[in-house]
């Protein structure tokens, strides 16, 4: 097949595009870098003073990337900028900490995680599904399902606390619904369909690129929004599109061109270069965690936020998505079933995390939450879809308590559901308000719609 040969139709002087790179748009992107940097010389000659460079930019006879931007090669620049416009400007966060927000899908069953021991009520409604006697005591009567052994030094130490009886009247039964409204933090027409951790990201003050990052293939909804937040399935896989072998010379490019042209995109250019930089850096060699500590299963997404978090990349923001609870039937809450199998892999994950942070673990939260709950009643092997869910804190600030928040008991059910005696919005205002010293205000501004009732969620 006879190979084609690229013309550069803005500059024909351009020398034979073929020696730049093998596709057209990385050869093209080069070469208008070449061009500018040859006019950018001519330019600092003719205008030696800054106030003649003012003056030459005002009239429209100063720095001509401005007019090659609005060319005809910009498509082909787009297309290999693409993955920076939206990266967050770097500079030093005003807040200290990291917040990662584990979101499970399906609907988790809270009352096979943490619930009252000895109630009549769930002994009468679910004989098939209480928690077993290995199960771990936690504060005011309660007991933790023994999928959660691993965690057992936190709860202990007061680092891990639970939250039941967690809802919202904006949630439906429905998945989607549920859960677009748990990471937008309300509705779509009260949110603007902006993720409440995008609007949080506001409060902390500018930060890296990293200060807002998806572990996974998709950007979770609880990130969408103005801050650029990054969505990675690995620190190794934040690289530059295109040809290994002229990668470095892209870069370059990319570089030269958005330098020096007054306009915010060369502040978000220059941030997601640096991005690439710290991700390069910390990939070049295999991540070792801390002697002892083995990632598996949802622990792989950890690992990344370890590797991230240790090599100082200042991630302000996280998420972490695990599926597999939406248990109708076979839900199997003691030792062996399917939802304590899914619980001790989290569980697993979250200590294995804390132990590789060793005393940076001291800056994190972590906060376990799902769409809503499920049915107090048993449906003869599982639990169908229902509210009063329970929502996890493990953090390296102690907890005001083991069980935390409203508990008004089982006697009065909301149609055959946990009643919502802590609003869901409250409590993750009142995580983010504990880990990043935020004030009501600014947490109101999280949630427009929700009048902040704060919570006593730290000592």
């Amino acid at each position: 097949m006879e190979k084609t040969v690229y013309s550069y139709p803005l500059h024909p002087e351009c020398p034979d595009l073929r020696r730049l790179a093998d596709n057209p748009a990385e050869a093209l992107l080069r070469a208008e870098a070449d061009v500018v940097a040859a006019e950018n010389a001519a330019e600092r000659n003719r205008y030696r003073r800054l106030e003649d460079l003012e003056e030459a930019q005002q009239d429209g006879r100063g720095v001509t990337r401005r007019t090659f931007v609005a060319g005809a090669a910009a498509t082909a620049t787009a297309l290999a900028t693409a993955q920076f416009v939206t990266t967050s400007a770097s500079f030093a966060a005003t807040k200290t900490g990291t917040l990662i927000h584990v979101f499970l899908y399906g609907g988790l069953d809270g009352l096979s995680l943490v619930a009252p021991a000895d109630d009549p009520v769930l002994a009468k409604a679910r004989p098939d599904l209480l928690l077993a006697d290995d199960s771990l005591a936690v504060g005011r009567g309660f007991k933790l399902t023994s999928a959660f052994k691993s965690l057992e030094p936190w709860l202990k130490s007061g680092r891990l606390g639970f939250v039941p009886a967690v809802s919202d009247e904006r949630l439906s039964r429905s998945h989607f619904q549920a859960a677009d409204a748990c990471n937008l933090g309300g509705l779509p027409g009260e949110t603007g369909g902006r993720g409440w951790l995008d609007s949080l990201v506001d409060a902390l003050g500018k930060g890296t690129a990293f200060r807002s990052v998806g572990i996974g293939s998709t950007l979770p909804r609880s990130l969408v929004g103005t801050n650029g937040a990054l969505s990675l399935n690995s620190v190794g896989s934040l690289r530059l599109n295109g040809d290994d072998r002229f990668r470095a010379a892209t870069e370059k490019a990319i570089k030269g061109l958005f330098t020096g042209i007054n306009h915010p995109v060369e502040e978000a250019v220059q941030s997601g270069l640096g991005a690439l930089a710290t991700a390069q850096k910390l990939a070049a060699k295999p991540y070792q965690p801390a002697e002892g500590v083995r990632y598996e299963g949802v622990g792989r997404a950890f690992q990344q936020l370890a590797q991230l978090i240790k090599g100082g990349a200042n991630v302000r923001v996280a998420t972490v998505g695990m599926g597999g609870y939406d248990t109708h039937e076979n839900q199997g809450t003691r030792s062996g079933g399917q939802l304590h199998r899914r619980l001790t892999e989290l569980a697993d994950a979250m200590a294995a995390f804390f132990t590789d942070l060793g005393d940076q673990a001291d800056d994190v939260t972590i906060m376990v939450s799902s769409e809503f709950g499920r049915r107090v009643a048993s449906n003869g092997g599982g639990t169908d879809h229902g509210h009063g869910g329970v929502v996890t804190i493990l953090s390296g600030r102690k907890l005001a308590g083991s069980l935390l928040g409203t508990w008004n008991g089982l006697n009065d059910l909301d149609s055959g559901d946990v009643p919502e005696y802590n609003n869901m919005f409250d409590v993750y205002g009142a995580v983010a308000q504990g880990r990043f010293g935020l004030t009501n205000a600014e947490v109101e501004k999280i949630f427009p719609r929700q009048k902040y009732t704060p919570m006593k969620l730290y000592a």
